[in-house]
């Protein structure tokens, strides 16, 4: 059944044929999330349907959600932690947790075009290579290109680089990636996020604090790797230097 809200003044309701433009989105779908759950009925006013800036936030990030490769369970998992109380700017925030931590936005090319950019026609084997680097994103037919770091990808196929390690080292990075980003987002959900509210700022500078956050997150974990990558070749160094020298004393 519809929601009933007269506090809310028909200068700030949009009609469906209204959202439907705003989101870029066809009506079929904005009625399917609706009976799934994703987003609240519309508002009631006589016999027509009305939404509202909630229902936009709402809809633009099951749309990110998608963009991201979320399956609808995962969608619907995603929103169901989202309060029904929640702001449309507070909406907005999670969609801004979401989007990419790094300043460069990939370009999105089709199949020529991504020969185009590499120079020369790439097999099937080259760009299953780059997908597995992170270089090369593929997004239906077409492909999305990580600009600052393709001419290293294309330098590694040049080099021989094996697709075998390119898919091992994928996983590795998929699994702690995974890993990180929840302990992140449980750290900004039970400590940031409150902290900030509690002192009464409004979403918006919690939206700004996000975004400043994540180019000092991204060269933080740089500099971690780093780090870690320098321990372990110290510790391998000494553990060679330990065999040998009780290879000469037998």
């Amino acid at each position: 059944m519809d929601a009933v809200d007269t506090s809310i003044p028909m200068g700030a309701l949009l009609t469906l044929a209204e959202l439907t433009n705003r989101v870029g989105m066809s009506v079929r779908n904005v009625r399917f999330y609706t009976t799934r759950g994703l987003v609240p009925p519309p508002i009631r006013r006589g016999r027509s349907g009305y939404y509202t800036a909630e229902h936009v936030a709402r809809l633009e990030l099951v749309q990110e959600l998608q963009g991201h490769g979320f399956t609808l369970a995962a969608i619907e998992r995603y929103l169901a932690g989202i309060p029904e109380s929640a702001s449309p700017e507070e909406i907005a925030l999670h969609r801004t947790m979401l989007a990419p931590w790094q300043a460069e936005m990939p370009v999105r090319v089709d199949r020529s075009g991504l020969d185009d950019r590499a120079g020369r026609e790439l097999s099937d084997d080259d760009i299953a290579i780059l997908v597995a680097l992170g270089v090369v994103r593929a997004d239906g037919t077409d492909f999305r290109i990580a600009i600052s770091q393709f001419s290293v990808g294309l330098g590694l196929l040049d080099l021989g680089f094996p697709r075998e390690a390119a898919q091992a080292a994928a996983e590795v990075y998929a699994a702690h990636g995974r890993a990180i980003a929840e302990e992140l987002t449980q750290l900004f959900n039970t400590m940031v996020w409150p902290a900030y509210r509690q002192s009464g700022a409004s979403p918006g500078t919690i939206q700004e604090v996000v975004e400043r956050l994540k180019p000092l997150s991204v060269a933080s974990l740089v500099s971690a790797y780093e780090q870690a990558m320098d321990d372990t070749k110290r510790a391998e160094i000494a553990r060679r230097a330990a065999r040998q020298a009780q290879e000469r004393t037998k």
